[in-house]
């Protein structure tokens, strides 16, 4: 029982949670994943599974894709929509009189700001460590510690109209503002939800999340955990898992003899033809039935491939 899944999270279980749930379906204790979705959060996680879970390095730096509703109106303590609101700013007043009434324009140059390379700053409600500790344990316990930047690519940034509206009107004092975000792993939507309110002088946080693409990987492919335990109980695994070697269809690839498979299996190097890779290239290396059993690394000195990850 070796390979991925790709599941579609629902709101109100945390990424551990999914994997505690996938282990109890499977049987199975090798179970891992490749990046954490918030508790309200829905979407596509990935999950490995059996020796798979070896190759979770090589997914976890995947670009992602998410549509967000951004509520502007008010901060929260942790970026979204679970947090405590913050106390408005100094500027609240001056910015009261013009809220809801943003033009077409400034609400593009907001977004034309935040597109590109940025500078980040972790949100203190976070699963990144700093000294070996949680942020969102430590602001848990009511402290904060300085965070440093961490430099982001927002690919896309754009307004979606539902309702062919570009703001929705709650009628309690806050607007919705609902976009599609494209971006490199590590960006942190809360914060780029934040930064978006600042960019209009009012506080903002992030009031839905739902994450619709990791690498090639796309929500409309993805699973319940209800299909999963009905697919494992009709011993139909097959039809909704993904074999190793599919899970890593943009690493280049090469066929090994039989001889060479049996060298990396043991962790040894093998000689390949003349190629195009760079040196220290992610190669994935198959036997002749095209099972994945190594991911190895270029030498393009020697023109050997030197596996990293053995699997088989």
């Amino acid at each position: 029982m070796d390979g991925l899944l790709v599941i579609d999270k629902p709101a109100g279980m945390t990424s551990h949670d999914v994997v505690a749930a996938t282990r109890r379906i499977l049987k199975e204790r090798r179970i891992g994943h490749t990046g954490t979705l918030d508790p309200f959060a829905t979407g596509v996680m990935l999950i490995l599974v059996g020796k798979a879970t070896r190759l979770a390095q090589f997914l976890s730096g995947e670009d992602k894709e998410y549509d967000a509703i951004i509520r502007l109106g008010y901060a929260t303590d942790t970026g979204d929509r679970m947090g405590t609101p913050r106390p408005p700013g100094p500027q609240a007043s001056e910015s009261k009189s013009r809220f809801g009434m943003w033009s077409d324009e400034e609400i593009e140059q907001a977004l034309a700001s935040l597109r590109g390379y940025i500078d980040q700053v972790p949100p203190m409600y976070s699963a990144k460590k700093i000294g070996g500790k949680k942020l969102y344990e430590l602001a848990r316990r009511g402290e904060e510690v300085e965070r440093q930047p961490v430099r982001v690519c927002i690919h896309e940034l754009e307004a979606i109209r539902p309702d062919g509206q570009l703001m929705k009107d709650n009628l309690d004092g806050t607007f919705d503002f609902h976009v599609r975000v494209v971006c490199s792993a590590g960006t942190y939507v809360r914060a780029l939800a934040e930064d978006f309110g600042k960019r209009l002088s009012v506080g903002a946080h992030l009031a839905e999340l739902r994450r619709t693409r990791v690498g090639d990987f796309r929500v409309t492919n993805a699973v319940t955990l209800e299909q999963l335990k009905t697919s494992f109980g009709e011993e139909a695994l097959g039809t909704i898992m993904l074999r190793p070697n599919a899970a890593l269809q943009r690493l280049p690839f090469v066929h090994l003899s039989r001889d060479d498979a049996r060298r990396v299996r043991h962790g040894m190097e093998v000689k390949v033809a003349e190629s195009e890779w760079t040196d220290g290239e992610k190669v994935r290396m198959c036997d002749v039935d095209d099972h994945l059993i190594a991911i190895g690394d270029y030498d393009a000195a020697s023109r050997q491939l030197h596996p990293s990850v053995v699997l088989a």
